[in-house]
């Protein structure tokens, strides 16, 4: 996956019509004052041995936080459906659980769930919720082992996505950008928070990240990478229906590279209508190309499953009539496939209630999700993406590959902000890996300040990164307060998505609060009890009666109204658990 220098920099005339330009000599002068001290580290990063060096260390480092972060996290409100899902998968070969997620990432997470070897019960009915629980809590597994199973495949594909991030920013800037980039990725909090959980949201926007990164490729080699642009992002769309708005992006990016991988060649006036024609079919086959590719990869999601393709809700799957209803009805996907289209719509029917700047409301905002990105984006990332934005539009020589960097991100992000679930970032989790990749152009920009500035920006967002350790999921940037603070400003998982029950159990369990009389409002999938806490609900008694240690998740907190607020209001904070649980004493 490493680039190699010389395949670095974009311009006019490369072989098979790809636009690269081969970089000056070394020891030659600098094109600008400020190129000096880039060009001395592109020439450091030849050696041979150094590249795989850091690039092993920024990812070791990221493995240590995902890993350390896994260990100590109670399972998250998501994560026991997707799980117990899996665990069907294995154990039935049967698509029943959880229709509106494909099959292919809860597949991965089934890779660590056959290696803890958790005991199953077939014969339990219920919601997928309820069959998760019963999974982890009632079946005589181990919640602590199986969880961390589950996760591992997850961690280790968000590590390799890292190395997609270090090839495609050393694509476009060579190797000194690629390891720009990655540390920018590395140490995203976002990533490695949902990272290091078994869900879908890393996996999904990953493989799109990857098809990007092909179809880029297919510029120079579009009969080798355009099938494998279009399986990356089958397996983006296998993974999470949000991906879908990528599919006509990336086929439009592919025809693209198709067409600029002919090489320009003079063409008589009387045969310039061929050649258009030519090149045309070209591109539209290019498109077809990928579209198939994608396809084949979300039915075999389902072959592997069950090759009979049986779908046995254990819900009742909403019908969706209109627009909606005919275009899912055309789509050439399972009919299970089409099933869960339909829950998703019947999701986004609901209202939901949202959290924003201390504002609680019901229905969701379009401008949630950029708002949400800027208090959980570290500033240097923030800064370094927008200037590497700008270095793609303006720098001609990087201009080629800002449709590839940028476009797919937009689109996504547009499509999500209409959506009406105001519920995390992680619905936005491809903005930073797409932005760690533009990061890499700014050494590009012809200033005196662009390696000094992106220098100091990649520490600062390494600093940001460390002094969060291990709160990544709370994780907000220094303007916003720090991950102590991000409960004043979101809710749900950007703060407390049940991850810290287990904390709270250890917290308890110490003096001055162990023996007291205990008070808890939890939001989870955890059960309390498992981990040894047994306490009341003070939504259930006269507030008169509400004495003692009173615990509430802080999204509790953001949504308290009637008794709950009385009681908040009444009681004084004493502590914290994880920034994501507030402790009070009454």
């Amino acid at each position: 996956m490493m680039a190699r220098e010389q395949h670095s920099v974009l311009g006019p005339g490369a072989p098979g019509g790809a636009p690269v330009v081969t970089p000056p000599a070394p020891g030659s002068a600098p094109t600008s004052p400020g190129s000096a001290r880039p060009r001395r580290f592109a020439v450091l990063c030849r050696r041979r041995w150094l590249v795989p060096l850091l690039v092993g260390l920024l990812l070791a480092q990221m493995a240590a936080a995902m890993v350390t972060t896994a260990v100590r996290q109670t399972p998250t409100i998501d994560e026991p459906v997707y799980v117990a899902t899996a665990t069907d998968y294995l154990h039935e070969h049967r698509i029943r659980y959880n229709p509106e997620h494909p099959p292919l990432g809860k597949l991965l997470i089934a890779t660590g769930v056959a290696v803890a070897g958790p005991h199953y019960d077939a014969s339990y009915t219920g919601t997928q919720g309820a069959v998760g629980r019963h999974l982890l809590y009632e079946s005589g597994n181990d919640p602590w082992r199986l969880m961390l199973w589950a996760r591992l495949p997850v961690i280790v594909l968000t590590l390799l996505f890292g190395l997609v991030v270090f090839a495609f920013a050393g694509d476009l800037v060579g190797r000194a950008g690629g390891l720009v980039a990655l540390a920018l990725y590395a140490f995203s909090p976002d990533v490695i928070a949902h990272g290091s959980l078994a869900t879908l949201d890393v996996p999904a926007a990953g493989f799109v990240l990857t098809a990007s990164w092909l179809v880029w490729r297919a510029r120079r080699r579009p009969r080798r990478y355009l099938p494998l642009a279009g399986a990356a992002l089958g397996a983006a769309v296998a993974t999470k229906m949000n991906t879908l708005p990528a599919v006509p992006v990336l086929m439009v990016l592919a025809a693209v590279s198709a067409v600029s991988a002919v090489r320009a060649v003079p063409v008589e006036a009387g045969e310039r209508g061929g050649a258009r024609r030519r090149l045309l079919l070209r591109g539209s086959a290019a498109a077809g190309v990928v579209l198939l590719a994608a396809l084949a990869v979300v039915w075999a999601s389902y072959l592997v499953v069950d090759p009979r393709l049986r779908f046995t809700p254990a819900e009742p799957v909403p019908a969706v009539h209109g627009l909606r209803g005919l275009v899912t009805g055309l789509l050439p996907v399972p009919p299970a496939y089409r099933a869960g289209m339909r829950v998703q719509f019947g999701l986004e029917d609901h209202a939901w209630q949202g959290f924003l700047f201390g504002h609680l409301y019901t229905g969701s905002r379009w401008y949630y999700l950029p708002a949400a990105l800027l208090v959980k984006t570290p500033l240097g990332l923030l800064a370094l993406g927008a200037a590497g934005a700008v270095a793609l539009v303006a720098v001609r020589r990087l201009r080629p590959a800002a449709p590839y960097v940028l476009v797919p991100p937009a689109v996504l992000l547009a499509v999500a902000m209409t959506g009406a679930r105001d519920l995390g970032t992680r619905y936005a989790v491809f903005v930073p890996m797409f932005l760690a990749v533009a990061a890499a152009g700014v050494p590009r920009l012809r200033a005196r300040w662009a390696a000094g500035a992106t220098a100091v920006l990649v520490a600062c967002v390494a600093a940001s990164s460390l002094l969060t350790f291990p709160y990544y999921l709370p994780y907000s940037n220094e303007a916003f307060g720090g991950p102590a603070k991000t409960y004043l400003r979101l809710h749900d998982s950007n703060v407390d998505w049940g991850q810290d029950l287990g904390r709270l159990a250890d917290r308890l369990r110490r003096p001055p609060y162990r023996g007291e009389r205990l008070w808890l409002v939890y939001k989870g999938s955890g059960v309390p009890s498992c981990y040894g806490i047994h306490a009341a609900d003070p939504r259930k008694v006269p507030p008169a009666d509400v004495h003692g240690l009173l615990v509430v998740s802080d999204s509790a907190v953001d949504k308290a109204r009637g008794r709950l607020a009385e009681l908040i209001h009444s009681s004084r904070p004493v502590g914290d658990v994880g920034h994501s649980i507030t402790l009070f004493r009454r």
